[in-house]
């Protein structure tokens, strides 16, 4: 019987014991598994919300699409931004990449 199998299992199958050695990995891992996986991927997603919230009429963006514009009306859930050559275009917010400082 190798390390692995009695990490996972604790005893071999033929001989009575208790399964703690086997729930005991399974807990380790759903912790490990919280703490580097789901608890940053919860905090980049409320910085995301933080940083589209934030944003106002006038505020320079990039689409994730790579369109450039000028924030010129703020709705719920949406932007209509003026890109250079004098278009407007509505936009979700979700769709904001990031700003652009002068």
């Amino acid at each position: 019987m190798n390390l692995l199998q009695v990490a996972l299992f604790g005893q071999q199958t033929n001989e009575k014991g208790s399964s703690l050695p086997m729930i005991g990995f399974l807990v380790l891992m759903i912790i490990i598994f919280y703490f580097f996986m789901i608890r940053p991927q919860r905090k980049k997603e409320k910085d995301a919300q933080a940083f589209r919230a934030s944003l106002q009429k006038g505020d320079k963006v990039v689409t994730i699409g790579g369109v450039h514009g000028k924030i010129v009306d703020v709705q719920e859930t949406t932007f209509t931004i003026e890109t250079e050559g004098g278009s407007r275009m509505k936009i979700e917010k979700v769709a904001v990449s990031h700003t652009v400082k002068d």
